[in-house]
């Protein structure tokens, strides 16, 4: 069961593929703007609508697709709905974290973590997939974990937010890939296993009358906006992923943390410091190390 969609072959980019990931990193990359207007709305219950209205929006995007059949399949799979349930569980993990550390001031941590999780794939992948590594990648993830060491260090504390957001994402895409369902489909039974655990804790919050959905016209809006950006974003990459080569996804990847770390710094007006005017070019050398070593592969 999987999109119906035309694949690049590995040394061939196609425009529409081009457009699609473009597209999504961008969306992600001002994605903390949107997460700030509602920071005042706990994160759960901020995840708990993404996941409400994510629903609509990708059940919506498969109608067009005409790839119905392949949910409903799945629904009646128990096999495969315990195989999605575990990727459902760490992105939701993964979303309550980017949405605390951008409502408390803690978003140049998320951009952190985004640089990061690239490296941190590659050495879940020599792991526990048994890829072997050049020696580059090796040296890149060196380079990557002095700067987490350097912020460690400054802090008295480990960056536990980045890590988390690294930690998250990197298994959730381990998991996703192994999942024998096209990504469009795979997003939505993941948002549909997680339903029933949102409506629960949205009941719970509107009984008691603590809920922001219905209260100001502002805040009604922003949470029914959520499915959208949550969806989207993710619904354009993984179509986008398939039509390009790796080396152009691992460039491209870069777009979001790097909008996320200039708002942080430049609109949000987080503090950089010390630490991090030494961590961050660790990390941005690291990704250099990384990029460089897929293009000498590729050639």
């Amino acid at each position: 069961m999987t999109d119906a969609a035309p694949r690049a072959s590995e040394h061939e980019d196609s425009p529409a593929g081009l457009a699609f990931a473009v597209s999504a990193y961008f969306l992600w990359g001002f994605l903390p703007l949107y997460m700030k207007a509602v920071g005042h709305i706990s994160p759960v219950e901020v995840v708990a609508h993404r996941i409400l209205w994510s629903v609509p929006f990708a059940l919506v995007v498969l109608i067009l697709l005409r790839r119905t059949s392949d949910i409903r399949a799945a629904l009646t799979s128990p096999k495969l709905i315990l195989m999605a349930a575990a990727p459902a569980a760490f992105i939701s993990v993964n979303w309550g974290l980017y949405v605390w550390s951008i409502g408390s001031g803690h978003a140049i941590e998320a951009a952190l973590g985004y640089y990061i999780n690239p490296l941190f794939s590659i050495l879940l992948g020599a792991i526990i997939l048994r890829e072997k590594l050049k020696r580059l990648q090796w040296i890149a993830i060196a380079v990557a974990a002095a700067g987490v060491i350097v912020l460690t260090v400054a802090a008295g504390k480990a960056p536990w937010v980045a890590l988390g957001m690294t930690f998250t994402w990197g298994i959730y895409a381990l998991l996703k890939r192994r999942l024998p369902i096209g990504p469009n489909q795979g997003f939505l039974l993941e948002v549909l296993i997680l339903l029933p655990f949102a409506l629960v804790y949205l009941a719970k919050l509107t009984l008691s009358g603590e809920g922001h959905f219905g209260g100001t016209t502002f805040d009604t809006l922003m949470l029914l906006g959520l499915g959208a950006v949550t969806a989207g974003p993710l619904m354009l990459y993984a179509n986008g992923a398939k039509r390009l080569r790796l080396s152009t996804i691992a460039i491209l990847q870069y777009i979001a943390p790097t909008m996320i770390f200039l708002t942080a710094v430049f609109i949000f007006g987080e503090p950089f410091g010390a630490a991090r005017a030494i961590a961050f070019p660790l990390i941005w050398a690291s990704v250099a190390i990384y990029l460089y070593s897929i293009f000498r592969r590729t050639r």
